[in-house]
């Protein structure tokens, strides 16, 4: 008997923005580009693009090619589906497992080029700020926090900005971490270097402590000079 999803998720489990965008395509009622769910959610193109591919991963959504006779490269669209949709089973636990122990094997220097791949996608999930706008440590802390949310790593508050410790009360890897922490707690941190660099903040990441206490991570960073 093949198993059979219902498309219809509490907003809470796919998170604030995800759950908006996913209500923007089925008010919608027919295909959407990155750039139009971008307008509508007032989500930067990137991170529009992220929940959109997030939501084909979970089966809410489907990713197509736009049809049409114009010239020029035809825009991927994004849909909802409704009703009901057949799916098999996946492993994507497995595949990380498994591209996870690749990097450790085949990578001269597994971490850091872990942390030079979280760095891209750190710069790639948080929008730039105009050249003119100065981001505070306050703005920094809270634009990565949103970041770290919708990744799923639960963010805690911070209790001293002059020294800032992000608690992450969730590892949404933790599983593939465990077994492959040398890569997976690197890429994290690139992750939270990225992101930082890329809103040009006075705060730097100096390490990332995995497993604290059950699944709870400790991210420490310092004060600098902004990125001009």
């Amino acid at each position: 008997m093949s198993a059979r999803k219902v498309v219809g998720e509490p907003s809470a489990a796919l998170g604030e923005s995800r759950a908006r965008v996913l209500g923007l395509l089925r008010a919608a009622g027919r295909s959407l580009g990155v750039k139009d769910v971008a307008e509508r959610s007032g989500l930067h193109p990137n991170t529009a693009r992220f929940h959109l591919d997030g939501l084909v991963e979970r089966g809410f959504a489907e990713r197509e090619t736009e049809d049409r006779s114009r010239p020029g490269r035809p825009r991927m669209v994004y849909r909802a589906l409704t009703g009901t949709t057949t799916a098999g089973r996946r492993s994507y636990r497995l595949l990380a497992e498994m591209l996870t122990g690749l990097v450790t094997e085949a990578v001269p220097d597994p971490q850091q080029a872990a942390v030079a791949a979280g760095e891209a996608w750190g710069r790639f999930l948080v929008e730039r700020p105009p050249r003119d706008r100065h981001v505070d440590a306050e703005e920094a802390l809270r634009r990565l926090s949103a970041v770290l949310a919708e990744a799923g790593f639960a963010p805690g508050p911070v209790s001293d900005p002059a020294t800032p410790v992000i608690p992450l009360l969730h590892c949404p890897f933790r599983e593939v971490a465990q077994q492959h922490r040398e890569v997976v707690c690197s890429l994290h941190l690139g992750v939270i270097r990225g992101v930082l660099e890329e809103v040009r903040a006075p705060l730097a990441v100096t390490g990332l402590d995995p497993f604290v206490d059950s699944a709870r991570c400790l991210a420490y960073l310092e004060q600098v000079q902004p990125t001009p």
